[in-house]
């Protein structure tokens, strides 16, 4: 793996009134974040959540009516990032969407895109109880390596990371950097993943960067 530097966000909730809002704050954070130099960025769990924000106060108090209306806006959140990838020659690791794969079935999806605009996704492959029994948000069983510029890639989910087997095995498929963006709704939890992460890179030998989402959202 070459030398390089990444971006890490702690990513705070948002509530834009429009896309165009929440375009522009993402541009402006890679753009601050590729200006010294980084060429890995990487967003947090669910951040794409914030684009709930834009809809009406009775989507607010509805999860499940929030995976739904986010739909609309999934094309034009991979292409963002595919673009800001490309105007500031780095890699991107989207903030996870939950992504609708056949009607009333969603994965939980972080979209990797490159500076050449070649975009791929690592989907969550374990599921936290709230996602699977109040959220109806499915697990899905692929498990990738990303060979970049920069060396090879695995993604883990939040509580993915938990587990060890998985990122073992991306370990053996020759990943040197696992990319672990998460969200928890405590200090303690953000805790919980932290030793996870450190646990992962401990038995495999390998860097782990952690991006967290952060704050609160009164609204949803």
């Amino acid at each position: 793996m070459t030398s390089f530097r990444a971006a890490i966000a702690q990513y705070p909730v948002s509530k834009p009134a429009s896309w165009h809002e929440a375009a522009e704050q993402i541009a402006r954070w890679t753009a601050e974040a590729a200006a010294p130099g980084a060429k890995l960025l990487v967003f947090p769990e669910y951040a794409a959540m914030s684009l709930a924000g834009m809809f009406a106060p009775e989507v607010h108090g509805d999860l499940t009516a929030q995976l739904h209306a986010l739909q609309k806006l999934r094309q034009d959140y991979v292409e963002l990032h595919r673009e800001l990838a490309r105007r500031h020659g780095v890699y991107i690791l989207a903030g996870s969407f939950p992504w609708q794969v056949q009607p009333g079935r969603f994965h939980n999806r972080a979209w990797l895109c490159g500076p050449d605009g070649a975009c791929d996704f690592q989907d969550k492959r374990v599921m936290t109880r709230f996602e699977r029994e109040h959220w109806h948000i499915s697990a899905a069983p692929e498990l990738k390596v990303f060979d970049t510029a920069l060396g090879r890639l695995g993604v883990q989910i939040c509580y993915d990371a938990e587990f060890p087997l998985p990122a073992r095995a991306q370990a053996e498929a020759g990943a040197q950097l696992l990319l672990l963006p998460s969200c928890t709704d405590t200090a303690a939890g953000w805790h919980r993943v932290r030793v996870a992460a450190q646990a992962r890179a401990l038995e495999n030998q390998c860097y782990v960067l952690l991006s967290p989402l952060v704050g609160e959202a009164p609204w949803s």
